[in-house]
């Protein structure tokens, strides 16, 4: 239900097709352009209700809505309109959101809920996000060509490339140990992970996370951003990496200690929990 409303709200990329226009259909002038996107919306939402009963409904809402912001993206980020690495940048935020539940459902279906699109993640995430789209449309009114460096922005877009392929390989090698939420009580399946990216290093989800989300502000050229969510994402990944490993030293102890010697937490300067003997 999620990938078809997904490919049913990115197939607003297809519009320019149907009515002949330029593939830069929303970067160009006239109300032509955005009565139709209007139109596929009510028509989408329209369709949803009929198909879905209402707990798949909100699912499919969801995952509609990530996909109408990156087939919105595709169509920003065709031609050589000034809001092309923004599209980049929507493409890249609504894949990876609804990337976070396909693989939930697909690895961990037990503990799969609407929170697992991440959309709710915290207040301090949803501040983080709108500071960005702040930052970046003051700055294309006011310093425009600081918004047309397109190799800094490629260097962003490859960092995120790598973050979420890297946390997504981290997901998927996890399997059912994957959750979202950090557990406090170990269940009869959770083993300890030691293969694949979690040789590289301990928490390769967290690691792939961090430069993701720094990637995200490199690629919209925001450098008030970009230092803002280095400081917030190391901040806070090292309070939950701390969290975490007093959890999994209690669940696997000698056999997570001996990990932990061995293999780097993979983000700079977090070393994890400190143990007092």
């Amino acid at each position: 239900a999620s990938l078809c409303s997904f490919l049913l709200g990115a197939s607003v990329a297809t519009l320019p097709l149907l009515l002949g226009s330029s593939p830069s259909l929303l970067a160009a002038p006239g109300l032509r352009g955005r009565l139709a996107l209007a139109l596929h919306v009510a028509g989408v939402n329209a369709a949803l209700l009929l198909i879905y009963p209402r707990p798949l409904y909100k699912i499919a809402v969801r995952a509609c809505f990530l996909g109408f912001a990156f087939g919105c993206g595709l169509l920003l980020s065709a031609g050589r309109s000034a809001w092309r690495h923004f599209g980049w940048y929507m493409c890249s935020l609504s894949l990876f959101h609804y990337s976070e539940y396909l693989v939930t459902a697909i690895n961990n279906p037990r503990s799969l809920s609407l929170d697992s699109f991440l959309l709710n993640h915290s207040f301090e995430y949803n501040l983080a996000a709108l500071s960005s789209w702040v930052e970046f449309t003051l700055e294309k009114l006011f310093f425009p060509e600081l918004k047309q460096i397109t190799w800094l922005s490629t260097v962003g877009l490859l960092m995120v490339i790598f973050g979420d392929c890297l946390r997504k390989a981290a997901m998927l090698t996890a399997g059912s140990n994957f959750n979202h939420i950090v557990q406090n009580e170990k269940s009869d399946t959770h083993t300890l992970v030691t293969s694949g990216v979690y040789g590289w290093f301990r928490h390769p989800s967290y690691v792939g996370w961090f430069y993701w989300s720094i990637g995200t502000q490199v690629l919209l050229c925001n450098p008030i951003c970009v230092v803002g969510y280095a400081l917030a994402s190391w901040r806070f990944f090292r309070e939950r990496i701390e969290e975490e490993e007093i959890t999994l030293i209690h669940f696997f102890g000698e056999e997570y200690l001996e990990y932990k010697r061995k293999v780097p937490s993979g983000l700079p300067f977090i070393k994890g929990v400190k143990l007092e003997l």
